[in-house]
């Protein structure tokens, strides 16, 4: 069963009388606790697939599905969108990002910063914190909890990005560029965790220029001009 289908989807923007096609036909399904990995060149498409998986960008038109959820669907008048307080609800409870520059809250500890999306999602403080402590320890970080970012290195400071990413429990983890900002070791230890979280039965998505990096998965896509040109799945 596809935990995330995305069906016929096309992304178009205008810029002045040009229309640029983003994404130019694609279709997608991924599987609960699949490992994909999306690849291709500055101008692919795959940050706005990404965009569009993640709930933080609406498809032009096409059919979106995420575990049992409609997304985006086309109608006889044209196209229907959950609505911008429905895609919040989806993005904090459904799906888990790691980005390349961590987007932590420079004035809050790594706690605190964990604990945001459950605070956005309405939980009672004592089980948010408990719950934070938790995802803080499950990504072996439970002695850096009360620093602040700065005073953490890069790769400590992803790690709190991931267990953001897994406080909520989320059916998806969307990571983009995890390792972008990281040196070679740490970028090695961050996907280790990675990988470890799918073994315990997280699905992943990642979008990554390395060849080293998406070969961890167990699917590679292939973006090129909006399509997906090969999707690759290992035996």
């Amino acid at each position: 069963m596809s935990l995330l289908k995305l069906t016929n989807i096309y992304r178009v923007y205008k810029i002045g009388d040009i229309e640029v096609r983003a994404l130019n036909g694609v279709d997608v399904n991924v599987d609960r606790n699949e490992y994909v990995s999306i690849m291709g060149p500055s101008g692919s498409g795959k940050s706005t697939l990404m965009n569009i998986i993640g709930c933080l960008d609406t498809p032009t038109s096409g059919g979106y599905e995420l575990d049992g959820t409609t997304i985006h669907q086309e109608v006889e008048d044209g196209t229907g969108t959950a609505s911008d307080d429905q895609l919040a609800v989806i993005r904090n409870q459904k799906i888990g990002f790691v980005f390349q520059t961590f987007n932590l809250l420079p004035r809050m500890t790594a706690l605190h910063n964990v604990e945001l999306p459950l605070i956005y999602g309405g939980v009672p403080r004592d089980v948010r914190m408990e719950r934070a402590k938790e995802a803080l320890e499950q990504v072996q970080l439970a002695d850096r909890m009360y620093h602040r970012p700065n005073e953490l290195s890069g790769g400590q400071r992803q790690r709190v990005a991931v267990a953001r990413a897994l406080v909520n429990d989320p059916s998806i983890i969307l990571a983009d560029e995890p390792t972008g900002n990281l040196d070679s070791k740490t970028s090695h230890d961050i996907m280790d965790l990675i990988d470890n979280l799918h073994e315990k039965g997280n699905t992943i998505i990642l979008v990554t220029h390395e060849h080293d990096i998406a070969e961890r998965a167990n699917r590679v896509i292939h973006m090129l001009d909006g399509k997906i040109h090969e999707d690759n799945k290992k035996k």
